[in-house]
């Protein structure tokens, strides 16, 4: 979902920081509040393998450029169920730097957009996770349609910012609203495939119950609240 560089340029790049340090700033939030319910210990080591799943779903998952940026597979909602908002939230920036920095550093001035593009639909994501899962259901437990909602709403975030920073640099014109037309639909094919993922992968962690009950792992992944 990396936005191409030249969309926004100059001036307009300001809007981005302002938009990535509000997200940053939620996102030291959500740490806060990891760290005072489980510990920094876990916190600490369910980001570190965040990270390295999101670098590994940059580089390794199918990606593809569309229009004005590129379809990844990051398997967000996936994350987010395993190891929870904040080491998501963690791993998705600390992903997209190392890959922005050391791989593709035509990237970075385009790194505000995407960390605000990867960010907010997450925390939106989170709340509603709050508002379908009910407080005595562990993730393990969720529905097909539970996750198809949560893969839903993350993506169609996503989608949502692209356009807006397309929109934002390039204006309305035939050419760029064809641009995110395509990338939408291209972007939204994603969530035929993450919902069951989101499932296979609880199913595996339900299996093996006693494997997946460390630090390692959101104590919501088995655990109601």
């Amino acid at each position: 979902m990396h936005i191409e560089p030249g969309v926004v340029t100059g001036a307009k790049l300001l809007l981005s920081y302002g938009t990535a340090a509000g997200a940053g700033l939620m996102g030291l939030k959500m740490t806060a509040d990891s760290i005072r319910d489980s510990g920094a210990a876990s916190l600490i080591a369910r980001s570190v393998l965040t990270t390295g799943l999101v670098f590994t779903f940059f580089e390794i998952l199918p990606h593809f450029p569309v229009g004005v940026s590129e379809v990844h597979f990051i398997l967000t909602s996936t994350l987010f169920l395993l190891f929870g908002a904040a080491p998501t939230a963690i791993g998705l920036v600390a992903g997209l730097f190392i890959q922005s920095f050391f791989l593709a550093p035509f990237d970075l001035p385009q790194f505000g957009m995407n960390m605000t593009t990867l960010l907010v639909p997450l925390f939106a994501m989170q709340m509603l996770a709050k508002k379908i899962i009910a407080p005595n259901t562990a993730y393990v437990d969720l529905k097909y349609t539970q996750a198809l909602a949560l893969s839903t709403a993350y993506q169609g975030g996503v989608v949502a910012w692209v356009a807006f920073w397309a929109f934002y640099g390039q204006g309305f014109g035939a050419e760029n609203l064809a641009a995110v037309t395509g990338f939408g639909a291209a972007y939204m094919l994603v969530i035929l495939i993450e919902p069951l993922a989101d499932l296979a992968v609880l199913a595996g962690a339900k299996s093996v119950r006693d494997m997946t009950r460390f630090e390692l792992f959101t104590p919501r992944l088995h655990s109601a609240e």
